[in-house]
């Protein structure tokens, strides 16, 4: 009963059954747990809807580093559109996953908070240091004597430099508010 199977000459068809090849294609289709999301970008929009998919063992957490990098934004918020802005969305350092849990087919209001951009505070430095070294070398037309009499620097001392230092120690101060004590100062 048994068929001696041989290797095919050049120009013969091999006979397949019909039943055996049903049988081994099958195809099991899983749904993938997906949220529709409503993106705003400070309040304003949406900048966009889109479905995303749900991750995590339990397929039930939303990918909050990928919308961060995609659309530019530094933190992401809940949202309503009528009330606004709520509590932060936190997230998992490691896999970039949401801490809390979401469900299948469920709306989500995300309001995200852009990346600060270096070309505004870089700006206004150079401005500001543009402006300092004006007024000083207006006030001061030739080197203050008692600068002369120190001679720390061992010759002329530009007035850009002191402009520099001055706006540097600001900045500092502004932007960690116990910097000096951190310091001892």
């Amino acid at each position: 009963m048994e068929e001696e199977k041989t290797p095919l000459i050049g120009g013969e068809i091999e006979e397949v059954d019909a039943d055996s090849d049903a049988s081994q294609q099958r195809h099991v289709r899983t749904k993938v747990p997906e949220v529709e999301i409503h993106l705003y970008r400070q309040g304003k929009g949406p900048v966009g809807v889109f479905k995303s998919t749900l991750g995590g063992w339990d397929q039930d957490q939303l990918e909050v580093r990928d919308i961060l990098d995609k659309y530019g934004f530094k933190s992401l918020y809940a949202f309503n559109p009528q009330s606004g802005r709520g509590v932060p969305i936190r997230f998992n350092p490691r896999n970039g996953r949401s801490m809390l849990s979401y469900r299948d087919g469920g709306v989500v209001y995300i309001d995200g908070e852009p990346k600060d951009s270096l070309i505004k505070p870089v700006t206004k430095i150079l401005v500001g240091v543009a402006l300092i070294t004006i007024m000083i070398v207006l006030v001061s037309k030739d080197t203050p004597q008692w600068i002369n009499k120190l001679n720390i620097f061992g010759g002329n001392f530009p007035p850009w430099i002191l402009a520099c230092v001055v706006i540097v120690f600001t900045r500092t101060r502004k932007r960690t508010k116990d910097f000096l004590k951190k310091f001892g100062w």
